[in-house]
């Protein structure tokens, strides 16, 4: 969601170690089972223990996502592993699926509430808490990954953000991401914007907003669950995220149509959210190693998606997969109904008001940078014969 760069030194020897790897729901988070190994003397065996340096950190993330997807599962392997190396075994960090510890839905308020003191997941699936959590993530007709990324470290994104997840007793690492999405399965081909209305369509967060308006039913599901809905017609369309994840999950066998482009998810980031006063309690090494550890997975899992998707695609589409672009009316409906959305939060929601307004300002010097350089240099490339 291997590019090789990754690491923020932070002042950390151990840092050098790895210096050349570079749906709406407010469900409850259930209490969690005890853990495989208690943590030994001096361990921080809950949020807002001391850190002691002569005993091993013990922590447990929760993450969103089931095993079976390696890429954004394994954005949590991939963190909890840095944090491992990198404090030589002194800073252990379980994983645990969605469903083991609490619902892929719950993860929030488990860290939040000091349940858990991880979690690995999209920011936007929380948006019934406030739609800021989306501004998180992606919107529709938001940031690709590399602006997300920009304006998360280098813009205001990162304070903006943390100030907002402050509210919930929670710090934010930005700790993957997808690259620009692919559009989902659909049952029946989609010929105009007229198709969306009456369409029960599962769309992860908060475009389900944009897609209400255009007539369709959105419909958060996790991922594991996606596919029986589909089978069984309790839904008419579904997206997950594009063709490694979407072939593995087998979404070709029961919906023929694949359109593109994602136009909600343009480079949905992913993060690490922890709980504020474990994360206080930690030394400041330790805090750096979260830190490295977080950008590590970050680079990791849009690399892994750029690695794999290609041939994926070639798979499902030589399997009968039948590729569409959107047809032109439907993004033009969608474009004009997200703006609507977003000025109708500007007026009631102040913390929506102060964030988009910077992450709006930022988008647009972003897309004008972009025009000139990624653009004319790929809409070159992909028309060669390489």
């Amino acid at each position: 969601m291997d590019r090789r760069s990754i690491m923020k030194t932070a002042g950390v020897a151990a840092a050098a170690a790895l210096a050349a790897a570079c749906g709406k729901s407010e469900e409850k988070a259930a209490a969690p089972a005890p853990a495989a190994s208690g943590p030994v003397a001096g361990a921080a065996s809950a949020p807002g223990a001391p850190a002691v340096s002569s005993g091993t950190i013990r922590w447990r993330l929760a993450s969103s996502f089931p095993k079976s997807l390696d890429t954004l599962y394994g954005g949590a392997e991939t963190f909890a592993k840095a944090v491992r190396e990198m404090s030589g075994g002194k800073f252990e960090i379980s994983t645990h699926a969605a469903g083991e510890l609490m619902p892929a839905f719950g993860v929030v308020d488990g860290v939040q509430q000091g349940t858990v003191e991880v979690a690995h997941t999209a920011p936007y699936y929380f948006f019934g808490k406030n739609e800021v959590f989306a501004l998180g993530c992606a919107i529709p007709f938001g940031l690709n990954s590399r602006q997300m990324t920009a304006w998360y470290y280098e813009g205001n994104g990162k304070k903006l953000m943390r100030e907002f997840y402050a509210k919930y007793n929670i710090i934010n690492f930005a700790a993957g991401n997808t690259g620009a999405q692919m559009g989902g399965w659909y049952r029946k081909e989609i010929k105009s914007a007229a198709d969306f209305k009456g369409l029960k369509f599962r769309v992860g967060g908060f475009a389900g907003k944009v897609i209400e308006r255009m007539g369709g039913v959105p419909q958060n599901i996790p991922g594991g669950e996606i596919y029986q809905a589909l089978e069984k017609g309790t839904i008419d369309a579904a997206e997950w995220v594009g063709p490694y994840d979407d072939l593995k999950l087998g979404f070709n066998k029961v919906a023929p149509h694949y359109y593109y482009p994602g136009w909600w998810e343009g480079g949905p980031q992913l993060d690490v959210f922890i709980n504020q006063k474990a994360y206080d309690a930690l030394s400041a090494e330790n805090k750096a190693i979260i830190e490295s550890a977080a950008s590590h997975a970050h680079i990791v899992m849009q690399a892994r998606y750029d690695a794999v998707n290609p041939a994926a695609l070639k798979t499902l589409v030589g399997s009968g997969t039948k590729l569409h672009a959107f047809p032109t009316d439907l993004m033009n409906v969608a474009f004009k109904e997200s703006m609507a959305v977003y000025d109708d939060l500007n007026a009631k929601n102040p913390d929506w008001k102060k964030i988009y307004a910077d992450y709006s300002t930022f988008r647009a010097d972003q897309n004008l940078w972009f025009r000139f350089t990624e653009m004319g240099f790929d809409s070159f490339m992909q028309k060669q014969k390489l």
